[in-house]
């Protein structure tokens, strides 16, 4: 099936060889629209390719040029609480490998465990816990993807990071940095897990983005992350949550994201 989806990406983007793909969390999708030179593809016109369902993910993929770089985005990704198995997003970027992707960079909308880092904010990853219970690579390994026990101490490139910290200083870009955690969704966090969570190191919290971490780090990719931080947790301020105020702060802090992008993209010309 990674051949299958790979081939039938590749043949409908012809000439285009992108190395960089990026996934677009919730409210973050205005990316793919700084592309030039696009070709669109719906997921359901790729056979095998898991659907995204959630409001705010268009669930197609844009491949084109970013600061005259050629960019694969995954505008909408799939989500282990809308009932799809993790192999589904190992899948997913199995085939991304298998399409000569060399660099992922993950997006995700998140919650905030830092009262100093309020909505509005941009986080760099620069590690993660897995709370969700699952994994990508459950199953029996393929050696040709990967090791059976691959190594996480560098997940989030420490190299491409200290280029992305230099970056944003350079553009004047407000950069936080911390650790993001994994739950598995949908409902949003109790106050009393927000509290275990910022005990056990966490900065963030969110629904998504590990697996598609581990399953680059599998196949040999360097990966990059970003969270755009939407509200505080549970309990940190009056009110309840809501998605509809997470893909309204998205938007809002996804400007300085698409600056940054761009920056380091020309700066670097990965891709």
């Amino acid at each position: 099936m990674i051949d299958k989806i790979s081939a039938q990406i590749k043949n409908k983007i012809g000439n285009k060889q992108p190395k960089t793909a990026i996934i677009l969390g919730s409210g973050l999708g205005k990316i793919a629209d700084e592309l030039t030179d696009k070709t669109i593809i719906k997921y359901e016109d790729i056979e095998g390719f898991p659907q995204s369902s959630v409001s705010g993910h268009a669930g197609q993929l844009v491949i084109g040029r970013l600061e005259g770089v050629e960019i694969l985005c995954m505008q909408g990704r799939v989500h282990l609480y809308e009932g799809h198995k993790p192999q589904s997003i190992d899948l997913i970027i199995k085939s991304f490998k298998k399409l000569g992707i060399e660099y992922l960079i993950v997006t995700n909308a998140a919650g905030s465990l830092d009262i100093n880092m309020p909505a509005g904010s941009l986080m760099l990853i620069k590690d993660h816990i897995n709370f969700s219970g699952q994994n990508p690579l459950v199953g029996v390994n393929d050696d040709k993807s990967g090791p059976r026990f691959p190594d996480l101490s560098n997940a989030y490139d420490h190299d491409i990071r200290n280029i992305v910290k230099n970056t944003a200083k350079k553009e004047d870009i407000k950069l936080y940095e911390g650790v993001y955690l994994m739950v598995l969704g949908p409902n949003f966090e109790t106050a009393a897990e927000i509290k275990a969570f910022r005990i056990l190191g966490a900065d963030a919290v969110g629904m998504s983005t590990v697996p598609e971490v581990v399953s680059a780090v599998h196949s040999g990719m360097k990966v990059l992350g970003f969270s755009v931080i939407t509200n505080l947790g549970t309990g940190m301020r009056d009110g309840k949550q809501s998605h509809e105020e997470t893909l309204h702060e998205g938007k809002k802090a996804s400007q300085n994201l698409i600056n940054l992008l761009k920056a380091y993209i020309k700066e670097t010309k990965n891709g």
